[in-house]
Formats: C-alpha cells, structure tokens, sequence
C-alpha cells in the first residue's frame, strides 16, 4: 500500500513493433535504447551504439523503429556547431507519447482527486499535500544523504533511486542537477504546486539557494535545477599597531 503523500503506479513498459515480427531480444534491446535515452537525456546514434555496445547499423536499426512507433523523436542539436565538412549528427529525444510508456507515479484517480481538493478549497488542500509530499522526499533524502560529502552528486543519487533519472552537470557558475524523468509529470503539468514544494525540497537538502530553469511537467525535455557555486569570501584583517 503506498503511504500518505506518494502517488504511486507503477508499470512496465511495453514498446510496440511498427514494422512486423520481432525477437524478444530485439524488443529488449530496444528497450535499453529507449530508456537509455530516458535517464541521459538527447543522444546521437554514436553516443547510443557507444554506451550499449552496440553497431552502427544495429543502433540506427533500433532508432527507426522507435522513431515509427513514435518513442523516440530525432531532432537538430539544440547549439550545434559545424566543424569542417558535414551537418552535425541529430539527436534523439523521448516523446510525450514515449514517457507514457515508462513507469509514472500518478494515475487517473490521482489527477481527479486533487482536481476535487482544489475546487473545494481553492487551491489551499492541494498546497498542502504538495507540501506534505515534499517534507516526506525531505525526510528520505536526509537519511539518504546523510553520509555523502558531495551533496549535489547525492542528492541526483537519490532521485534516481526515487525514479527520476538523475545526473550531475558542471556549469561555469555552479552545477545543474538534471531529472531525465518525472514519475509525476502529468499530475505537475496541471498542479505546479508539487514542482514549487520540490524545488523547495531540494534547497533544504543542499542548505543553498537553487533554481529551478526548466519542468518536463511544463514541455521541457529535461527537469533542470540550477545549484550556484558557494562563493568563499576570504576577509583580511589589518593588524594594528598598538602605541605603548
């Protein structure tokens, strides 16, 4: 039974075949190409044939299924740079409709029921039940945490282990903590109040200050969280010459 505060359903996804018969090792495979995707986010077809070992033709056999059945989406590299010769090589994204073939954490009932505490309150149950869901992550991510000196690269430890396929990004003024999935994503797309107490959430795990840059819950492909760098002031104290 899930406790108070979780939504909880969880399924196993079932990637369809577009193009005839396949083996279930074909359809295990493409699998670990989709969730490849999921938990590191865009990737070239070298990235992907280079992380599971697999063939260049094998790999681009795999990415044209996907993308016919609509898992998978290739696009242009968001800041692509041309070196030389050549386009640069697409990448290939999860689709809305490829989420929904992954575990999530919310049903119908879910999303209907807080429909209803909205309504009958205004917004005032569902603030609070987002609060509450928050303070329970609070509470298993300290237990979780409790031993890690690298807070950032725990704390994406422990999302991952929560379902939502985290990792560690170094930026110039701080690192990002990526969520490659949200188990809640449909739920948040109509109740963002559960991404504010999240965010919330996590500055408490970090003991600083975080923004949030983007939502998978509001159309971006990735959950982005900013963490700055502490800056470290180092003060200097003139030594004073006391006259006798």
């Amino acid at each position: 039974m899930a406790k108070s505060g979780e939504l909880r359903h969880n399924t196993v996804v079932k990637i369809g075949a577009a193009q005839g018969a396949h083996t279930g090792e074909d359809l295990r495979t493409r699998d670990a190409v989709a969730r490849s995707i999921l938990e590191n986010g865009p990737s070239t077809a070298v990235a992907l044939g280079e992380r599971l070992s697999l063939t260049p033709a094998g790999i681009r056999r795999h990415l044209d299924l996907l993308v016919a059945d609509a898992i998978l989406e290739a696009k242009e590299p968001r800041t692509a740079i041309v070196r030389g010769r050549g386009r640069p090589s697409k990448v290939f994204v999860m689709t809305d409709f490829g989420r929904q073939k992954f575990e999530h954490s919310y049903d119908d009932l879910a999303v209907a029921a807080l429909k209803f505490m909205s309504a009958q309150s205004g917004g005032a149950l569902v603030t609070a039940f987002a609060e509450s869901r928050a303070q329970d992550m609070e509470r298993k991510g300290l237990a979780a945490m409790a031993k890690r000196s690298n807070k950032n690269e725990a704390l994406a430890t422990f999302l991952t282990e929560q379902g939502y396929a985290a990792s560690v990004v170094t930026r110039t003024t701080g690192e990002e903590i990526c969520q490659h999935h949200c188990p809640i994503a449909h739920v948040a797309a109509e109740f963002p109040q559960l991404c504010e107490a999240e965010t919330e959430t996590f500055s408490r795990l970090l003991g600083t200050h975080v923004q949030r840059l983007a939502t998978i819950a509001h159309g971006d492909g990735v959950c982005t969280t900013f963490i700055p760098a502490i800056k470290t002031s180092t003060k200097t104290n003139a030594t004073r010459k006391v006259r006798a």
